[in-house]
């Protein structure tokens, strides 16, 4: 038996992989969500999205994706894993995430390939999106200029390809390496943390998704799970995960400020 039977929840509510049930649709979120799909919808080439780890950035990358319906966009969203990467290497994901069918090794006819495919997206009536996520990694000031050379496609519509890219704040300094890159941002988005306030009413959303009928966490513990997560999403649902299995394990009812203040000693939080 886990928290789960005991609280009678049906799974487990503050899981950090990105489950688009558990989305929380607060104001910030809704915002950046409307002004990207704009940047979309009017080809503008280039937006921004920047946030602190656990600010959600992965989660409204996903939704964003979600929402980019097939019959209207040729929409991926690529994960840069490493920093180790290079423009053959960028120029190959990019022509697989829009719909290359023979991937060339020589650069030139690659690139050829690829304007070849935004233009049938665009004589099909469909935008061509690619959100790139942790594009911080790509810490190369020719990898920018390539990207610079990607948004020369265009026609009198407008860009025919769009990029979002999600990054942690440095990614500032990397889009920088590239000045004209850099100009071009059409949009930006910046994610800060959660106030106390949407903190509260994400936790009971993600309970209540999870299947919860009562109140188990009491006011002061969110208010102290607020404390110590400072509003970040990931931080909140690492405590709250932490403080279900402690209050399971304790046979406690509900989950006070006490529960919180052990949760934030063993997590290193406290201090």
């Amino acid at each position: 038996m886990d928290y789960l039977a005991y609280y009678k929840l049906s799974e487990h509510p503050f899981s950090n992989v990105v489950d688009s049930r558990f989305y929380f649709n607060n104001p910030q979120h809704s915002e950046a969500l409307l002004r990207l799909k704009y940047a979309i919808d009017t080809s503008k080439g280039l937006a921004v999205v920047i946030g602190n780890i656990g600010a959600g950035k992965t989660t409204l990358a996903r939704k964003m994706l979600e929402e980019l319906d097939e019959e209207s966009y040729e929409a991926a969203l690529l994960v840069i894993m490493h920093s180790s990467v290079n423009s053959e290497w960028l120029f190959k994901k990019l022509a697989i995430q829009v719909g290359v069918k023979n991937i060339a090794d020589n650069k030139i006819e690659l690139l050829g390939e690829i304007y070849r495919r935004l233009l049938e997206i665009r004589k099909e009536g469909r935008r061509a999106v690619v959100l790139m996520d942790e594009v911080q990694m790509l810490n190369s000031r020719e990898i920018m200029e390539e990207f610079r050379g990607l948004l020369n496609m265009e026609t009198s519509e407008g860009k025919l390809v769009n990029f979002i890219f999600f990054g942690l704040p440095e990614l500032d300094q990397i889009l920088s390496l590239d000045e004209p890159l850099k100009q071009r941002i059409a949009i930006k988005v910046k994610l800060t943390a959660y106030s106390e306030e949407n903190t509260s009413a994400y936790i009971k959303h993600r309970m209540e998704v999870a299947g919860c009928e009562t109140n188990i966490f009491t006011p002061a513990a969110i208010r102290l799970i607020y404390k110590y997560s400072k509003g970040y999403p990931r931080l909140i649902n690492t405590i709250c995960d932490n403080a279900l299995l402690e209050g399971f394990l304790f046979k406690e009812a509900t989950i006070d400020e006490g529960t919180i203040k052990t949760v934030a000693v063993d997590l290193g939080l406290d201090a």
